[in-house]
């Protein structure tokens, strides 16, 4: 069967014999009318960002319909439909918590449902005290701090802005480091800009598409139901991935190439469109340079020469490098699987190179698109929440951009050098040099590549701050923990993979003592000295947007009313 428990059926069924197990009783039987109130707001899993109708019922989400988004005309997948029982979980946290004095050695070691043998319940100014007062105390580039790419643009603002007034540096970085860092850097390299070039959506328009080193049928899977429509419609589809996936059953190519060898398959494809003269002249003239470079470059990499490197025949390279080079408009697609690598940067720069030699970036149909995994990350990535980066990737190291932001915050100046990563400030935990760490909705004790590596270095800190929904495996090393909102609890936009930046609106309260991440960010900064006085998202979005320029056009209000935008928009309306 092709069935992929979406529940469009549900959705679609017009006379109500089919509905959403939650609205039925134990007897089987359910009104889907029988809800108190709906709230519109965007799903909180992946980057394609669905708009969502979250039906309530006694202070509860009933069940969840898809909304005529820009992102999924009224789609949604299996975890958008029906993946929200994790937000009323008997394991959510309720109430800020303080390691115990007499409490067990840090480790993997904490029931969720039963903390306390570990930890104490404290009042929020209690928490939030001992949390500032431990940070401060360490200081500078003592401190480092992990954002989250499931919270809100707004939020992940605050929390770069938070490390970086409060402690002098740049020192805090996300999930993008293990996620889309690589491509982003050949994006801003090559065409200026650190988000995709075109919409999933633009498929609609294309006439050949490459999928590569992802999955999108399990992981992006609202959008994989655009890339089977284009292929119905006549669209070819060429799948590059070491894996067998279930797009094979669409592609007109699919070349299962050797792990690790993208760069040989990709400059082996660019080599038989230069050789065999398929690039579009006219295009690299006007919009690219170095061409006879590019050409010299690739005389080396025959598909003849690359076939064993890459285990595909030569003669498939062939076809499916005229199947793209003949397309009058062709999209590139890729995941982590071109990103993840000690040559990630490299993959993405030869997809780029392909596309432009082919004339296939800024035209109907055509573009580049890294299809981002979190719902935020691009979003997170855009505020600054990047060690190297302000907001909009603006240098750290560029005293213009530092002033520009030091102006609008009215505090003195900051590092000028960029900051460790992800992966360098747990190098830095384990050689001293860092001792206390804010992680705000990450799990580096579970995501990281090298998790005993990231654990020992959890355990080593002298004082860990932790923010989440749930007693995390990184909330086990905490010193304190800050229990925070679920994405259902609290206003605030998100930019998904398309560049369209959303509205998401609070349908609950969060339980027991829990609050939103940013009125706890603002909280914390003003213990630890920094004059903030935020009362609403709104206000920090129209900070961002004074120094962020892919927000022009962009407003609150205007989100509020349309419900989405997709930057750059270059009229108001």
């Amino acid at each position: 069967s092709t069935c992929v428990a979406c529940g469009e059926c549900v959705q679609a069924c017009p006379t109500g014999a089919l509905m959403p197990a939650t609205v039925l009783d134990e007897t089987g039987q359910g009104d889907s009318a029988d809800f108190d109130r709906e709230v519109a707001s965007i799903c909180p899993f992946c980057g394609v960002g669905c708009q969502i109708s979250l039906k309530i019922k006694d202070g509860k989400v009933k069940y969840v319909e898809g909304l005529d988004g820009p992102a999924n005309e009224g789609r949604l997948c299996v975890k958008g439909r029906f993946g929200f029982d994790y937000i009323h979980h008997p394991h959510r946290l309720t109430k800020p918590l303080i390691r115990r004095e007499d409490a067990p050695e840090k480790g993997l070691n904490v029931d969720p449902t039963n903390p306390l043998t570990h930890f104490r319940e404290a009042t929020w100014d209690e928490a939030l005290d001992f949390a500032a007062k431990g940070l401060a105390d360490l200081g500078g580039t003592k401190v480092a701090g992990f954002g989250s790419a499931k919270c809100t643009n707004e939020e992940a603002y605050l929390f770069q802005k938070l490390i970086r007034q409060g402690f002098g540096h740049n020192n805090v970085d996300h999930c993008t480091r293990l996620c889309h860092a690589s491509s982003v850097a050949a994006l801003l390299e090559n065409v200026g800009s650190g988000a995709v070039t075109a919409t999933f959506n633009e498929i609609n328009n294309s006439d050949v598409a490459i999928v590569i080193g992802c999955n999108p049928t399990e992981n992006h899977p609202v959008a994989a139901t655009y890339f089977k429509q284009f292929t119905k419609r006549g669209g070819k589809l060429i799948v590059l991935d070491p894996r067998g996936q279930a797009l094979r059953r669409y592609a007109t190519h699919m070349l299962q190439f050797r792990p690790g060898a993208d760069v040989s398959l990709l400059n082996a494809m660019m080599h038989v469109i230069v050789e065999e003269g398929l690039q579009d002249d006219a295009y690299i003239a006007k919009y690219t340079e170095n061409w006879q470079v590019e050409k010299d470059h690739l005389a080396d990499f025959s598909p003849e020469k690359m076939a064993d490197i890459c285990g595909i025949a030569p003669e498939d390279i062939r076809a499916a490098a005229r199947t793209f080079a003949a397309g009058k408009a062709g999209m590139i697609f890729w995941g982590m699987g071109v990103s993840q690598h000690i040559h990630g940067t490299d993959n993405s720069r030869c997809l780029i190179s392909l596309a432009l030699m082919t004339g296939n970036v800024g035209k109907p149909g055509a573009g580049l698109h890294p299809l981002r995994g979190q719902n935020n990350v691009q979003g997170a990535s855009d505020a600054g929440l990047i060690p190297m980066f302000m907001p909009d990737y603006q240098s750290v190291t560029d005293d213009g951009v530092r002033s520009a932001f030091t102006e609008v915050w009215k505090s003195g100046d900051f590092s000028d050098q960029k900051g460790l990563t992800v992966t360098e400030i747990l190098d830095a935990v384990h050689a001293g040099q860092i001792s206390g760490m804010y992680i705000l909705g990450e799990n580096p004790a579970m995501s990281d590549p090298d998790v005993t590596h990231a654990r020992q270095a959890l355990a080593k800190l002298d004082h860990l701050v932790v923010q989440d929904i749930f007693l995390t495996e990184t909330a086990n090393y905490a010193d304190v923990i800050l229990p925070a909102s679920a994405f259902a609890e609290k206003d605030g936009t998100v930019t998904n993979t398309n560049r369209q930046v959303q509205m998401g609106r609070a349908a609950l309260d969060p339980p027991g003592d829990a609050r939103a991440d940013w009125w706890i960010e603002v909280e914390l900064a003003k213990r630890l000295g920094l004059n903030w006085d935020y009362t609403h998202p709104r206000e920090v979005f129209a900070e961002m947007a004074l120094n962020m320029k892919s927000l022009n056009n962009i407003t609150w209000e205007r989100l509020e009313s349309e419900g989405a935008v997709t930057y750059p928009s270059l009229s108001p309306e």
